[in-house]
């Protein structure tokens, strides 16, 4: 079992942090709509259910979905024009 404090403990609370949608919102630069469109379009990582009414992102997955955007964006080696 990891002590509190280790880099494991540390990485291990990462993945099990939610994110509301509000947060969603400001870490991604989305609005509400979008978010739910690129839900529906199979595009964006899928939120968990944390009551009747209300839902979370895991915060491991919508930032591996903004470091996918970012590589996205980013020209690699074999596009960039010398």
């Amino acid at each position: 079992m990891a002590k509190k404090g280790s880099k494991m403990d540390s990485t291990s609370t990462q993945a099990r942090r939610i994110l509301r949608r509000k947060q969603v919102e400001i870490l991604t630069g989305l609005c509400r709509s979008t978010i739910y469109q690129r839900l529906a379009e199979g595009t964006f990582p899928k939120q968990i259910r944390l009551g009747r009414r209300s839902v979370g992102w895991l915060a491991s997955e919508v930032d591996g979905w903004l470091a996918a955007r970012i590589a996205e964006s980013r020209p690699t080696a074999e596009t960039a024009q010398p």
